[in-house]
């Protein structure tokens, strides 16, 4: 029987306890030892070496000279704000929000841009985003060169490894190496992932779902996406693929393929209707979900039963997803939030009847309109994830 590699444990128990940190400190090595079930041995060697590599520091509970507090004082460990700082951003077709956080997370500044950029040349875009990254660094007294890393989450089929932009509503080409071509703009590491991975690790670390170590999102944003966490870890695809959900077939139809962007994509709602008017310059604008709300508070027919469509078709698809995962809570963000009632009760309606009779109670549904400053630090997390993951990498980056 093949042992484990040695030199691989040690790196995944050492993520462990820093991650143990991250999420309940500040926290004592003894709790440590027990959410993590790693001996007080392995957990005093790991906390030494990551106590004299700057990642963590002590804090001390307790002290003699007080009177309310007696005995010796307690070492509880949390996490060194400062050992890095990073940039998230969230790109979308008429809005970019950028935040800066430190290795705990925190966001030390941020700036939104509603600016449209779909569309536009990939220099324009590289060069409005790098603009928006400087500022954002700059607000704070910082330059590119105390920033560890950056990540910028966009919509569409991503290669995480790779840096690869498949497809994505903001560019006209495909197959773009943006990594590559932004990394060279800021001279900073800078790491290209989805959107809906981003706000996944978002809500895992300052969210919804901190609780939890395995969940499910679903984006319901211009593009369908979706993030699967497990055990503290993002399932992507070979190479790092994130996952378009509006792609998923939904069945047959007269016309061939039914998938789900046809039913519940941001253009299938708003139908014919976004041509006309002031509800073109809406959409125009980035506002077509929030103009939709308004027609249906006011009884408008057809887009309610777009919504309810949607709806029925998104509780069709968590229906399966749950059946697939069974994860503990699905949490459910994006503009499509906004079509409200008609689109709510049609979605649970349809997700009640489809889930198995086995499945029921196992998965619990979450709404959440977290805004745009959210996905941004969303993205930071991806950075941040990054760097936990560094500490233990040779390859990786200097903490």
């Amino acid at each position: 029987m093949k042992t484990a590699d040695p030199e691989l444990m040690r790196a995944i128990n050492r993520l462990n306890v820093l991650d143990t940190i991250r999420r309940h400190g500040p926290i004592s090595r003894i709790q440590i030892s027990e959410r993590t079930e790693l001996s007080t041995t392995t957990v005093s060697a790991i906390t030494a070496s990551l106590l004299d590599d700057g990642l963590i520091l002590p804090r001390h509970e307790g002290d003699i000279r007080n009177e309310a507090v007696r005995g010796r004082p307690r070492v509880m460990l949390e996490l060194n704000p400062d050992a890095a700082r990073v940039v998230g951003a969230k790109i979308a077709a008429s809005r970019m929000v950028f935040a800066v956080t430190n290795f705990r997370g925190d966001v030390l500044s941020k700036l939104a841009l509603p600016i449209r950029i779909d569309r536009q040349p990939i220099a324009v875009i590289a060069d409005l985003i790098e603009d928006g990254v400087r500022r954002c660094v700059v607000d704070i007294g910082l330059s590119l060169d105390d920033i560890d890393s950056i990540c910028l989450a966009l919509p569409g089929v991503i290669e995480h490894r790779t840096g690869y932009i498949r497809s994505s509503p903001i560019f006209r080409e495909v197959n773009i190496d943006f990594a590559a071509e932004m990394s060279a703009r800021l001279s900073t590491p800078t790491i290209i992932e989805s959107d809906a991975h981003a706000v996944t690790l978002g809500h895992h670390w300052f969210g919804k779902a901190r609780d939890l170590e395995d969940m499910v999102l679903i984006s319901l944003e211009q593009t369908l996406g979706l993030g699967v966490l497990h055990d503290n870890q993002l399932f992507r695809g070979a190479g790092g693929l994130s996952h378009n959900l509006g792609d998923l077939v939904l069945g047959m139809g007269q016309q061939g393929v039914v998938r789900l962007s046809s039913q519940a994509g941001e253009s299938a709602i708003l139908g014919e209707q976004q041509a006309d008017g002031r509800f073109a310059e809406a959409v125009r604008l980035g506002r077509g979900m929030t103009h939709v709300q308004a027609l249906i508070q006011a009884d408008d027919d057809r887009l309610i039963g777009a919504a309810m469509r949607a709806g029925e078709a998104v509780g069709l698809t968590i229906a399966n997803i749950v059946t697939l995962f069974a994860p503990p809570r699905v949490i459910l963000v994006g503009s499509s939030l906004a079509l409200g009632e008609p689109f709510l009760n049609s979605l649970r309606d349809a997700y009640a009847l489809a889930i198995p009779p086995s499945l029921q109670g196992v998965s619990e549904l979450v709404f959440d309109d977290s805004t745009d400053d959210f996905w941004a630090q969303g993205a930071a997390a991806v950075a941040l994830y990054e760097l936990y993951e560094s500490p233990w990498s040779t390859t990786g980056p200097a903490l």
